[in-house]
């Protein structure tokens, strides 16, 4: 019976991978990994490790993840290094809590490698400083994609009212709707806020509005992208001019 790491591999800048999860993905004999990682993290493995895809995207999931749960404890049995590879971090959004405590349930032993998240990673990478003295002591990180079974949302909404800075993940297709939610708890219609696509890589794009103009007719934005909304983007903004002049 091998070990399971549940590995985060960034936000998509290879560079940004650490170096523990280098050093496991290079003596990995089986890799688990999901959509949103740098594909050429892969070429890092060893020949003769097998690439399990395990993708999921609104609306498709290339396995439910109770079928990962198995199979990651499948492969556990059949190898001595697995490597469940993750965007981000594995424990901000990445469901890697579930998967440890499945294993653990069932007698694997787990690492969990941290990674550099999106959440932090992405806004940084582009000049946002999700805290500034003056302008933000507080953010918060919220999902923008809930289970679309619940019938009731699990988001406190009304306490995001007093935090300056929010980072939404997941949040693409559900936009406008986060935007009129955040106005019905008093958040400033001109507050500004921002979209940042494929964060950290070649194709990242920043894209600008105010959660009046998103509520009313929201901008166009391909996923993957995070959402930030606060008056750090004021800064951002600033800080952009500056190095553009």
């Amino acid at each position: 019976m091998g070990k399971v790491y549940l590995v985060g591999a960034g936000p998509g800048d290879l560079e940004l991978l650490t170096l523990k999860a280098l050093k496991l993905i290079k003596s990995a004999d089986v890799i688990i990994y999901d959509r949103l990682i740098n594909p050429e993290i892969l070429t890092f493995a060893k020949l003769e490790c097998e690439f399990v895809y395990v993708g999921k995207k609104e609306g498709y999931h290339t396995l439910e993840q109770e079928k990962i749960n198995e199979l990651l404890h499948e492969y556990a049995y059949k190898n001595d290094v697995v490597v469940r590879l993750k965007g981000g971090d594995p424990f901000v959004f990445g469901r890697g809590g579930e998967e440890m405590l499945f294993l653990i349930e069932h007698g694997i032993e787990v690492e969990v490698v941290p990674g550099v998240s999106s959440a932090i990673g992405v806004p940084t990478s582009v000049g946002v400083p999700l805290t500034f003295r003056g302008a933000s002591s507080s953010f918060a990180v919220i999902t923008g994609h809930e289970d679309p079974n619940k019938k009731e949302s699990s988001i406190n909404w009304d306490c995001l009212k007093g935090i300056d800075t929010l980072v939404f993940l997941m949040g693409v297709s559900r936009r406008r709707e986060i935007a009129q939610k955040l106005l019905e708890i008093g958040r400033n219609p001109d507050e500004p806020i921002a979209f940042i696509e494929r964060g950290t890589t070649s194709e990242e794009k920043v894209l600008f509005s105010t959660l009046k103009e998103l509520s009313e007719n929201p901008i166009d934005v391909k996923p993957p992208a995070l959402m930030l909304v606060g008056n750090v983007l004021k800064i951002a903004k600033k800080i952009k001019e500056l190095n553009n002049y």
